[in-house]
């Protein structure tokens, strides 16, 4: 049946991601029109099951702060198994594994590096520093910073971390004082944001499959992408040729793309990001055990984590996801790429002798945002003046922010009850 060229709804929402989804389930009545420019829901949620391996496009596990979202998702999906996982993660570092942070374990290193990593923890420079490179030196000193922070990091953003904000990211950093880190040599206490997560065993589109119990599939129009909006008729023109006319507009698009679609005047080098290349693979047997995720920041090593599928479900064929920090743009020999990943992978006696028996890979683009000062002020000045204009950028990318997956139910949900009836929209 074709479809209509123009339509009307009070909430246009653009992308079926978690945040899109959220804010239509939220939402009071069902006067809503979801538009999703990919042929299925989920963003980045999406899960891939595969010769007998689930895998998601990454590691996305939920680390949730409020347990009310937490039951409001898990009793929605029936028979599906849930596990509650105890995080155990790990650094590679000289052919052993030390506990994650680094900086709150030291004293696990090779004597030698201890004494550096002490040493300049001490007698560090602390001063007031004006960015994120500047932050790690003052917080750690030199060693723990050169030999962890600014490596990894450097693999994770494929950026210069001095142009990054002082606070790049937030409460997902894990600070230590000199205190904790003495205090950590006899009594560990290595407990973070995500010292606890929940997966179900049919991998995070089950969160979507979640949301969607809340929304009309039939309000969620797949593979067509809005082009253009104008703010002042209120109006959004799609791929599909359609012109939707709205009261309010959600966007969950990278906030980038929306300042282009609505023609407001930016500056585009303020917004930059990094791609990640992602290898889901699957070998015939068990490898490393006991743990759920290894940070590598060895430069001379293709990807900056591993993770293990097989340690959280407890199967007994090695399942990793294998993460790769990229610039935006850059050429990939994906065959090249992947022979690499496996040859890094046996010099870290990750795989020894394995057989690959499966594997999909997927470039998440964009990945981590560049959170510099420029972007976070420019960011605040432009979401406020759209939303002057009835439109409303919300989550990782329509936020331009670094936050959780339950952070994005928070805020669209937040961002629903504004509008529920009697409420005063600001």
């Amino acid at each position: 049946m074709p479809v209509s060229t123009s339509a009307e709804t009070r909430f246009l929402v653009l992308g079926a991601g978690i945040s899109g989804l959220a804010f239509a389930d939220w939402v009071a009545g069902d006067d809503y029109l979801i538009c999703e420019a990919d042929a299925e829901v989920g963003g980045y949620c999406k899960t891939v099951l595969q010769d007998g391996f689930t895998w998601d496009y990454s590691g996305h596990f939920f680390h949730f702060r409020h347990p009310e979202i937490e039951r409001y998702l898990v009793d929605r999906m029936q028979d599906q198994r849930v596990l509650e996982v105890m995080k155990e993660s790990r650094i590679h570092w000289k052919g052993e594994l030390i506990d994650f942070p680094f900086q709150k374990n030291i004293h696990q290193l090779p004597k030698e590096d201890l004494l550096d990593a002490l040493h300049d923890l001490y007698f560090r420079e602390a001063g007031d520093p004006t960015n994120f490179l500047e932050m790690l030196y003052a917080k750690f000193g030199r060693s723990i910073a050169d030999m962890f922070l600014v490596p990894y990091n450097e693999k994770l953003y494929a950026t210069d971390l001095s142009t990054l904000d002082v606070d790049a990211m937030g409460r997902f950093f894990p600070y230590a004082d000199v205190d904790e880190v003495i205090r950590n040599f006899r009594a560990a206490d290595n407990q973070s944001y995500n010292s606890k997560f929940t997966y179900p065993e049919g991998g995070a589109i089950q969160y979507v499959h979640a949301l969607m119990q809340g929304v009309d599939a039939k309000k969620v129009a797949l593979g067509e992408r809005v082009e253009r909006i104008d703010l002042d008729a209120r109006v959004a023109h799609t791929s599909a040729g359609r012109s939707i006319r709205y009261e309010q507009l959600v966007s969950s698009a990278p906030f980038p793309k929306l300042l282009e679609m609505t023609g407001v005047e930016h500056d585009p080098a303020v917004f930059t990001w990094n791609e990640v290349l992602v290898f889901n693979l699957g070998f015939d047997r068990k490898g490393p055990e006991g743990v759920h995720w290894i940070y590598y920041p060895q430069r001379d090593l293709a990807f900056y984590r591993v993770g293990f599928y097989d340690n959280i479900f407890g199967t007994d064929r090695m399942s990793t996801y294998v993460e790769i920090g990229l610039r935006p743009g850059a050429e990939i020999d994906l065959e090249a790429t992947r022979e690499r990943v496996l040859a890094d992978l046996a010099r870290c006696g990750v795989v020894d002798g394995h057989e690959l028996v499966s594997w999909h890979s997927v470039v998440l683009d964009p990945a981590y945002v560049h959170i510099t000062k420029q972007s976070i002020a420019d960011t605040e000045r432009l979401r406020g003046a759209l939303a002057a204009h009835g439109v409303h950028s919300i989550g990782r990318y329509g936020a331009w922010t670094y936050c959780s997956i339950e952070d994005n139910i928070v805020e669209a949900r937040a961002l629903a009850e504004r509008f529920a009836p009697g409420a005063a929209v600001g």
